[in-house]
């Protein structure tokens, strides 16, 4: 080993350590943490700009056999859910023919015997890696009657929609977060 070969040995341990007690909210690409009894990988790290400064954040996590997505809103107090993807086309055909006719989502929807109502409707942008202008999208946010069960609609474009599932989590859910090397 060389001189240099030493320093750059250094650097990279140094900056394993400056990440050292992290936090959910500090996890980057590559990083590990685990969840219910399952290893999961860091895939993606992404923002949402709501407009005025109001930000979202959400870790794509990967294990052998799931894609989940972890997200932040910051309104006053940290909020985390967990969610997953599903075919928007299991919503049902009524939900797409309301939007393209109304422009707007149902005020509520039926999805594996659960009713969600609808609680919120937002337009933004969607940044990839946190970076650059961002995508431009709508999203509406639909919770169940007890607030334990979140589902929601993102449509990119005039006709491209997606759907996702989802569940409040707390932060000492997760454990175990581990620095990518």
């Amino acid at each position: 080993m060389g001189l240099f070969d030493f320093f750059k040995k250094e650097k990279k341990e140094d900056d394993m350590e400056s990440r050292g007690d992290l936090t959910l909210a500090d996890m980057k690409k590559g990083d590990m943490v685990d969840y219910d009894m399952k290893n999961w990988e860091v895939k993606a790290y992404n923002c949402y700009d709501w407009g005025d400064g109001n930000l979202s954040y959400e870790w794509q996590l990967s294990s052998f056999d799931e894609v989940l997505y972890l997200e932040l809103e910051d309104d006053d107090e940290a909020y985390w859910s967990l969610n997953r993807k599903i075919a928007f086309s299991r919503l049902g055909p009524k939900v797409r023919q309301h939007i393209l006719e109304t422009e707007d989502a149902p005020d509520e929807i039926v999805y594996e015997g659960t009713v969600y109502y609808l609680e919120e409707t937002s337009g933004g942008y969607f940044m990839k890696s946190c970076q650059g202008e961002g995508a431009e999208v709508l999203t509406w946010d639909y919770e169940d009657d007890d607030g334990n069960a979140f589902l929601s609609i993102e449509q990119w474009g005039e006709r491209e929609f997606e759907a996702s599932v989802g569940f409040p989590v707390q932060e000492y859910q997760f454990d175990n977060i581990l620095p990518r090397n």
